[in-house]
């Protein structure tokens, strides 16, 4: 799915800000604080989760989903996103917390920050649009993978093994099998089969939390020894943070590839999330200005001891379903949390490992979006599936931002061999009964007079067919090409008609285009073919240019000079 940009998307943040609290009331505000609620509760045992899964701290999440989320939502472009730590971006974070630490983190997300402030600032976020539903299906799916790799151990209640990879966990886990420890698999299970079976009784109660609770009560009761998140502090300026002292410039270039990966990863979750919103509310989404809130969030993170963030679709569904209008919701739900932290701190800190790893490896699972995989499969388009499946494996192999653009170049590869081949090249000689049928007195269907139809695209993967299709077309001394199926022609395909124009004239022959539409005309124009054609042999339909050829015919036969 691509992301798409709302009509209204060059309001401005006061513009916004103005259609979204007209008309606000008391009765607004109330739904607004119940959504919000209701999401905090949801985005509790998340924030816990995905600050543990990037590398970093249960805190860390927990001050994410805390800065990030009133943050962003208070300069966001639009009205109904709620941004915070996700599952996507700890995917991202796992690997390069392990290269480089807490500061690498840190210090990729302020420069995520700063790239993303400059996207917007300079309108590129129409331009995310253009990464295909394959790859970003695919890359969605090789990173619930790593996800799910990287909770094994803590499922198993087993020390961490291997190396940096998801990859390699799976290997030493299938070749070298640790003892496992039953009572943490048994506390992954509450919450897995709390997960899957509530929602299915009651769909108004978060059934993360639930789970989360019932897990942690179990171990308190029967005194069973599991890894704990540890420490929650009490506070959303952590001890462990960046500091412009601490910054460590050398390591900006190491770590820049880093921040290119999550700043794409967040324009993506972002504009994705956005136009997702936007079709369920039909409120208007601001893409650039989402992008700088965006960037700006990331920015400061950094400096209150938290991870990357960006807005979660999870979390904006809930908020948008329990009848969340502004983005007050995203405030109410971070004051919330943080609400959370400073009442019931120890008790948080006292939550199993286990069981956030219960909740990631279902949060996993339903990342995929399997609507997508099942529709490639079962309508058989292999370059979607094959982008799909190399931008998944990439993901999971190497790393986020070769992932997006192997996808894209299998893709595109793809795409061009398919166009390629969808050009067709139909010819025909004039067809006197139609014509007649018509109203055109014509009298000779002139048999040295040939049209060729041509629908599809004619570009650099099409040529070759083209130009196969006229490889005959000096046995007729006029061509009638129609162009009414063509939408677009590349400055090969021109180039390609500029040869077959050329060969027959100097053969004698002559060349009248037909139905050429706007775009196309622009490209002849530029590349010279209606000046080497002629302006009046570039006509609307194929029957006046052979009516054309007829009066010239006429011309000839009376003597007349002929062009």
């Amino acid at each position: 799915m691509a992301a798409a940009e709302h009509p209204s998307h060059r309001l401005r943040l006061a513009a916004l800000l103005h259609h979204e609290f007209r008309g606000y009331g008391r009765a607004s505000l109330q739904r607004d604080i119940i959504a919000g609620l209701t999401v905090g509760t949801v985005a509790l045992p998340l924030a816990l989760a995905f600050g543990v899964a990037g590398g970093a701290t249960a805190a860390a999440g927990m001050v994410t989903a805390i800065v990030g989320g009133a943050l962003i939502a208070l300069l966001g472009g639009t009205s109904f996103q709620v941004s915070g730590p996700t599952g996507a971006m700890s995917a991202v974070l796992i690997v390069l917390s392990q290269r480089y630490g807490l500061s690498g983190i840190w210090v990729a997300g302020m420069l995520a920050g700063i790239v993303l402030i400059l996207l917007g600032a300079f309108r590129l976020g129409r331009y995310i649009a253009f990464i295909p539903s394959p790859v970003i299906t695919g890359f969605t799916s090789g990173i619930a993978l790593i996800i799910a790799l990287g909770q094994i151990d803590n499922v198993l209640g087993v020390a961490p093994r291997g190396g940096e990879a998801a990859i390699d966990r799976l290997w030493h886990l299938v070749t070298e099998p640790p003892p496992l420890d039953w009572h943490a698999m048994a506390v992954a299970a509450i919450v897995i089969m709390t997960m899957l079976v509530l929602p299915r009784l009651r769909r108004d109660i978060p059934a993360s939390l639930i789970g989360i609770i019932a897990a942690t009560s179990v171990v308190a009761a029967a005194g069973w020894q599991v890894a704990r998140i540890g420490s929650i502090p009490q506070t959303i300026m952590l001890d462990e943070r960046l500091t412009l002292a601490t910054i460590p410039w050398a390591a900006l270039r190491d770590v820049l590839p880093a921040a290119i990966s999550i700043a794409a990863l967040g324009a993506i979750e972002s504009l994705l999330c956005g136009t997702v919103g936007s079709t369920m509310t039909g409120a208007p989404m601001d893409s650039n200005q989402e992008l700088i809130a965006q960037g700006i969030g990331n920015l400061v993170l950094p400096f209150v001891g938290g991870i990357p963030a960006t807005a979660a679709i999870a979390r904006t569904s809930v908020a948008i379903k329990s009848g969340g209008a502004t983005r007050i919701t995203s405030i109410v739900h971070a004051a919330l949390l943080f609400i959370s932290v400073i009442a019931i701190g120890p008790w948080i800190s006292q939550i199993p490992l286990a069981a956030l790893g219960g909740v990631l490896l279902v949060t996993a699972w339903r990342m995929n979006e399997w609507e997508s995989i099942m529709f490639f499969a079962r309508r058989r388009i292999g370059h979607a599936l094959a982008g799909m499946l190399v931008t998944m494996l990439t993901t999971v192999v190497l790393d986020l931002t070769q992932a997006i653009l192997i996808g894209l170049a299998i893709s595109a590869v793809m795409y061009v061999r398919q166009s390629a081949g969808s050009i067709d090249v139909r010819r025909e000689s004039i067809d006197l009964a139609r014509m007649r049928a018509q109203g055109h007195q014509l009298e000779v269907a002139h048999p040295d007079v040939h049209v060729y139809y041509l629908t599809g695209p004619i570009f650099f993967g099409s040529v070759h067919t083209v130009l196969e299709a006229f490889a005959d077309a000096g046995n007729y001394r006029v061509l009638v090409i129609s162009m009414r199926g063509v939408p677009v022609v590349d400055v090969m395909g021109a180039q390609a008609l500029l040869r077959i124009v050329e060969r027959q004239q100097h053969r004698g022959g002559m060349v009248f285009f037909s139905g050429v539409q706007p775009a196309v005309r622009q490209v002849f124009e530029r590349t010279g073919l209606i000046a080497l054609v002629g302006e009046d042999r570039v006509v609307w339909s194929a029957d006046r240019a052979i009516m054309a050829v007829d009066a010239l015919y006429r011309r000839e036969a009376a003597g007349e000079p002929s062009r």
